[in-house]
């Protein structure tokens, strides 16, 4: 018996909430709804008692899955790792398909995010790179290419 319905969202801590939420909303996700959660709820299901977290959720043009990100008010966020690599433990990347990979790089970079790397591709068919966004998040942004434009 599959448990599993459908995949709903993705969640990540962020320090700041507008300015992660900015970054995303620039690169073309759009805020479905903000709010604010404590009490009861939030302190079972995260065992953080006194918890109070600010919440925006993002969705891509066309659908599908969420992005929430969170900022907790209470207690005090604990820093992460925020240079991780792709080979430390734990969620890496979260990756969208972009139309341009340039044009979202160069869009990323005038607001002060960079690339991990470089910018790669795979047999003519994918071209990909890792920019280090908010608090260290990695996104994977990739655009497909047409085989016959190689």
């Amino acid at each position: 018996m599959a448990h599993v319905r459908r995949f709903d969202h993705v969640g990540i801590t962020v320090a700041d909430l507008g300015r992660a939420t900015a970054f995303f909303v620039g690169l073309g996700l759009e805020v479905e709804g903000t709010g604010s959660v404590e009490g009861e709820f939030v302190e079972t299901v995260c065992g953080i008692p006194g918890a109070h977290c600010e919440i925006a959720m993002l969705r891509p043009p066309g659908g599908g899955s969420l992005l929430e990100l969170s900022s907790f008010v209470t207690p005090d966020h604990l820093p992460g790792s925020p240079n991780a690599m792709a080979n430390e433990l734990g969620l890496r990347n979260v990756s969208f398909e972009v139309g341009d990979l340039d044009a979202a790089v160069a869009a990323v970079a005038a607001d002060g995010y960079g690339l991990v790397a470089g910018i790669g591709e795979y047999e003519g068919s994918v071209r990909m790179a890792y920019v280090r966004g908010p608090d260290g998040i990695v996104v994977s942004l990739f655009e497909q290419r047409d085989p016959g434009t190689v």
